[in-house]
């Protein structure tokens, strides 16, 4: 973002109303107030109020027009969707449906939660890459991968750049039989902001997946931040239990299969 937004005040005029378009609030086509009725509402000069509209307007946000005043032209996106009940049988083919840039691919000594996540001495050597998706050509997800150096030599920094990871893995060899994965919230850092096209410190969605092999070796520890304006897990549920103590369960569903075959 640009300098402007150090002054606190065209900063906050400009976030509150930025919020209020993305989350629909003020929907596509909506006339929002005069610069003069703006200023009033937020108590700020009308100088303020015209340095928020002027980067809502460079972030396509809205258009302002002399005669025809303010108005949003945001259409909210389709997000991304994830089936949470089938981690495994989707990943690659959401690879393939979107574009990736390769921002980072080197080696790095296990350490910490990842070496203890994967199973791994901490003095193991294990692959990691930091990859950007797009999909339509906007950014939707911040993907830090680390997967073990016995894995990781069968494929190059070319594969990774253009090919799924799972897929990637399973040409080595390896069987992935489980994940296990938690799912909370965070926000992003001026590096993440940047790659993702964001304001510094937005809120995200924040995903670590841990993918075991059919002996239960970790072969990958996954750390994602998505933009919750472009991504959503979802799941179906069925009522289940006994009469006395129902309750909601995940529908697990079956891998879907793609020209015949079972995309993984």
């Amino acid at each position: 973002m640009r300098d402007w937004l150090g002054e606190a005040k065209a900063k906050q005029v400009y976030l509150m109303l930025r919020d209020s378009i993305l989350s629909g609030a003020a929907g596509f086509g909506v006339r929002l107030p005069t610069e003069h009725e703006l200023a009033d509402t937020h108590g700020v000069s009308r100088v303020t109020v015209r340095r928020a509209l002027g980067e809502l307007a460079r972030e396509r946000l809205i258009e302002r027009r002399r005669s025809a005043g303010t108005r949003v032209i945001y259409q909210p996106p389709t997000p991304m969707t994830a089936d949470i009940t089938g981690v495994l049988a989707n990943l690659a083919d959401m690879g393939r449906r979107t574009a990736v840039r390769l921002v980072a691919f080197d080696y790095v000594p296990a350490d910490g939660a990842v070496a203890r996540a994967l199973g791994v001495a901490p003095d193991a050597l294990l692959q990691r890459s930091v990859r950007v998706r797009s999909v339509d050509g906007v950014p939707f997800s911040y993907l830090t991968t680390h997967v073990p150096e016995s894995v990781s030599i069968t494929f190059t920094k070319q594969d990774l750049a253009s090919r799924p990871l799972l897929e990637l893995l399973e040409r080595a060899g390896v069987k992935a039989e489980r994940a296990r994965q938690r799912i909370s919230a965070s926000s992003a850092t001026a590096e993440v902001a940047q790659a993702l096209d964001v304001p510094p410190g937005s809120p995200l969605v924040e995903l670590v997946r841990v993918v075991f092999d059919q002996d239960g070796r970790g072969v990958e520890h996954l750390h994602a931040l998505y933009r919750p304006d472009r991504y959503a897990l979802e799941f179906d549920l069925i009522r289940s239990g006994t009469a006395e103590a129902k309750g909601w369960a995940p529908v697990m569903k079956s891998p879907r299969k793609r020209n015949g075959k079972h995309s993984h």
